[in-house]
């Protein structure tokens, strides 16, 4: 680069939803941070080349592939972002790692605790070459959030004994929105559960320090089967009741209560039916010495409850999660200016450039990821048994 700062040489799998985001944050980080590595969106890949080439001048990425494994064979290019659906994530990743590329994998990790156990081994094995892999739970980053984490950390809420953790959508509300692939088993693994709850489960167990060790669950769909075609190629979109329609194999929603290492219990809600809520990430966390609970509807604030203070002052005290001492907020704007949902991604590029360049295993790392992945199949394993407890080993 111009100013002499080594690039990091990008090559993306996947252009959507996700793509777009990744290629925002991979375009701006450097731009508001310092960072050791300058990023360089180097390449794109997808199978139509009409769209993904459209999709490379419109997100600036600088040349394209139409099959992923050319960006392997690249020597241009150091880093492999994996923005694609559940069922291609094992075979990308480990091909990346093994071709001493590092890897940043969209959540959840794979589609099955076997094909995460595969991909973690894979990461293990390639970080003894300081080659590194990363997932994506971008909602870490969140400055109120991290924010968070910092309390329980300095132990300002004592000993956790409460975790509650919602995740609401209501884009299938509509019998009529069309079938995609995130209701393919197949292809997406589970629904609402894998899709929205492995971000809350994440959450849960990060903020707090704890892991899940025992659960039980329900899961259901209300909507067996929809419209198939249609434009939709990730959230939202209406199609025909009078279209062919075609089966839905995942949960719609998923409810369960779990048990952490720490002693602590907990209850989740993961759904895409919570009509009136479009992107609702929800987290309290009740202490012995104090709260705090955030919603991401209002996700530059962090309600924080201090119970060691004097009754006549006590109750929740609303901060504004906008000002330089708080994570990340100082490169940003001036103190009361939020921040929204894509610097989430920017954040999370932050910190895997800086980890890579001082040869640091990037968190949450496969490892991190695998623990979510046994918290998700033991959710469908209980559901299946009829609420059953499930023991994560």
């Amino acid at each position: 680069m111009a100013d002499g700062t080594p690039r990091l040489r990008v090559g993306m799998v996947g252009y959507a939803f996700m793509g777009a985001a990744h290629s925002h944050a991979w375009r701006n980080a450097h731009r508001f941070f310092d960072l050791p590595l300058t990023p360089e969106l180097t390449a794109i890949a997808g199978r139509n080349e009409a769209a993904v080439s459209a999709a490379a001048e419109r997100l600036g990425w600088n040349s394209v592939e139409t099959d992923w494994r050319r960006l392997l064979e690249r020597d241009d290019i150091d880093l492999i972002d994996i923005c694609t659906p559940g069922d291609t994530h094992p075979q990308i990743a480990i091909a990346a790692l093994e071709a001493g590329k590092h890897v940043l994998c969209e959540k959840p990790l794979a589609n099955s605790v076997a094909e995460a156990e595969r991909m973690t081994d894979a990461a293990n094995a390639a970080a003894a070459n300081r080659v590194f892999a990363m997932c994506g739970f971008t909602y870490r980053r969140v400055p109120a959030l991290s924010l968070a984490r910092r309390f329980v950390e300095e132990g300002r809420l004592g000993e956790i004994r409460h975790v509650r953790a919602q995740y609401l959508q209501d884009w299938l509300s509509d019998e009529n929105a069309p079938l995609t692939w995130r209701l393919d088993k197949s292809k997406a693994g589970s629904g609402a559960l894998g899709d929205i709850g492995a971000h809350v489960i994440d959450l849960a167990q990060w903020v707090t320090g704890s892991d899940i060790v025992g659960l039980s669950a329900i899961v259901n769909t209300f909507v067996t089967e929809r419209p198939v075609g249609g434009d939709m190629v990730g959230l939202g979109g209406t199609g025909s009741s009078d279209a062919e329609k075609g089966p839905v194999t995942v949960d719609d929603a998923a409810a369960f209560t779990a048990r952490f290492d720490n002693g602590s219990i907990g209850v989740f809600e993961a759904t895409r039916f919570a009509l009136g809520r479009k992107n609702t990430i929800r987290l309290e966390v009740n202490g012995s010495k104090g709260s705090i609970a955030f919603d991401f509807e209002d996700m530059n604030e962090l309600e924080y409850y201090d119970g060691t203070e004097d009754a006549e002052v006590q109750g929740f005290r609303r901060i504004i999660v906008t000002d330089p001492a708080h994570p990340y907020v100082a490169n940003w704007w001036p103190a009361g200016h939020g921040l929204g949902y894509e610097h989430g991604f920017t954040h999370q590029v932050v910190d895997l450039v800086r980890d890579i360049a001082a040869g640091v295993q990037p968190r949450p790392s496969f490892d991190d990821a695998l623990q979510v992945q046994r918290v998700l199949a033991a959710v469908e394993n209980s559901a299946d048994a009829r609420s059953a407890w499930q023991t994560i080993q």
